[in-house]
């Protein structure tokens, strides 16, 4: 008997350990959660046109539109859906009404949400805000925005909506040890340091204000991205993004940018599009918000930056194979997946591959062709793709979907004649993935050029 009554004591006290402890872990970030940064600090020096105009740019170069902005939406005022493994977020209003926007905020309110993901209440931002990316941004920079948002942008009464999270998943408090786990500290970059003011130029926009590691970088456990910056093999290595992989920007040839001449990249940025390749999917509102209008020095900085980086994966250099362009030419459609490639393919793509230039993107020797991972592929074959209309290129070419024309392993056979012709070499897509990638798109998913 007494030793069934330890027993009961002991597990009374454990349970009395384990319930002290989920209630220090709620009150620890209440307490302390909101520490960091100066909420109180006002902007030196006041705001004039000139500060105005050059945040207009910083928004540019960061890309603020893009997330900010609701499709048929009032520019800034939020309310677009950002997908995450737990459910989706909706962007906030960052105008400068004073109910509904940032309006209210102080210079240190908005600093600290920027860089540092902490709201004026001392709660943390989800980080599908990119904070521990824009914890490089200069102070220059974060004052430019300031004064930008406060007197270059129209205020718009629009309320936040609640995230599509299911409890107790929505809670906000864990956000807080995210953020203390996983943000780096506020560290502003030196835009232009270093023996290579150029590299150094584009290093500050890719890992700072571009934040392009939020969707290029992969995730861990905890889905927080693996690397912050340049060092690790993991940064900018690739990674799936609402089921497009957004592709290994590092010095691979066969999967990466090894194969692109600084120039490409720099044309691709300004236009969508290269000779050989076209932006989709989340890139093509990066290109139509953001990269189209940035100045030819930084999309010069950013594409010496990138090819700085070594690669991370398959070095294999394409080789060009014409085989299967020959048989197409001859009428031999008995490779498996030949046949749907002409009737549905290459009247845009061409029977050879090599699609037409700076119009529809050559499929051989593709980087997104030849990446391990197909998701891409399968997206855009189901639901098509639009290349954004730019200030240089003001044509937006479209490909439409083919999710009610192809059925699951039609799509696979057609997706794996492309990933091995034409000198092209990658594994094969079944069935089952066209199918989970198809279950999670709208009932109506055609694109539509942003």
């Amino acid at each position: 008997m007494a030793g069934k009554t330890h027993s009961t004591r002991i597990i009374l006290f454990a349970l009395l350990i384990i319930g002290f402890g989920i209630v220090a872990a709620y009150f620890v970030p209440a307490l302390f959660g909101g520490i960091g940064g100066d909420p109180s600090a006002s902007l030196t020096g006041g705001i004039d046109q000139h500060l105005i105009e050059r945040g207009a740019y910083v928004a540019i170069e960061g890309d603020c539109a893009a997330c900010h902005t609701a499709p048929a939406g009032k520019a800034f005022a939020g309310g677009l859906a950002l997908a995450t493994p737990l459910g989706a977020v909706y962007s906030t209003n960052i105008t400068p009404d004073k109910e509904t926007g940032i309006g209210a905020y102080t210079y240190g309110d908005f600093e600290r949400a920027v860089r540092r993901g902490i709201r004026p209440d001392g709660r943390s931002l989800y980080p599908a805000m990119p904070y521990p990316s824009y914890a490089r941004i200069s102070d220059d920079d974060v004052k430019a925005l300031y004064a930008f948002f406060m007197k270059g942008v129209a205020p718009v009464r629009q309320a936040a909506l609640k995230p599509d999270i299911p409890w107790p998943l929505s809670m906000r408090w864990p956000l807080t040890y995210w953020r203390w786990a996983f943000a780096p500290p506020v560290q502003p970059a030196a835009a232009t340091a270093g023996s290579d003011p150029i590299a150094a130029r584009g290093a500050y926009l890719v890992e700072g204000l571009g934040h392009c590691g939020s969707c290029h970088t992969p995730r861990g456990i905890g889905l927080e991205e693996k690397a912050l910056k340049a060092g690790s093999n993991a940064y900018l290595s690739g990674a799936v993004v609402d089921h497009y992989l957004a592709s290994d920007l590092r010095g691979g040839a066969w999967a990466g940018l090894g194969a692109w001449r600084e120039s490409d990249i720099v044309q691709f940025l300004k236009t969508g599009r290269t000779r050989n390749s076209a932006a989709f999917g989340g890139m093509a509102d990066v290109v139509f918000h953001s990269t189209q209008d940035m100045s030819d020095a930084d999309l010069q900085a950013i594409a010496h930056f990138l090819k700085s980086l070594p690669s991370a994966a398959d070095d294999r250099k394409f080789a060009y194979e014409p085989a299967v362009t020959a048989a197409l030419h001859m009428g031999d459609v008995s490779k498996t997946g030949a046949i749907d490639y002409l009737n549905n393919c290459a009247a845009c793509h061409t029977s050879s591959g090599k699609g037409y230039p700076l119009t529809f993107p050559a499929l051989a020797g593709n980087p997104v062709v030849n990446a391990a991972d197909p998701s891409s592929l399968i997206h855009i074959v189901l639901s098509g793709g639009t290349v954004p209309s730019t200030g240089s290129e003001p044509t937006a070419f479209t490909m439409p979907g083919f999710k009610n024309r192809l059925t699951d392993q039609e799509i696979a056979d057609v997706l794996n004649f492309i990933r091995s012709s034409w000198g092209n070499d990658a594994a094969q897509v079944d069935a089952g993935q066209v199918a989970n990638i198809r279950a999670s798109l709208p009932m109506s998913n055609y694109a539509k050029a942003p």
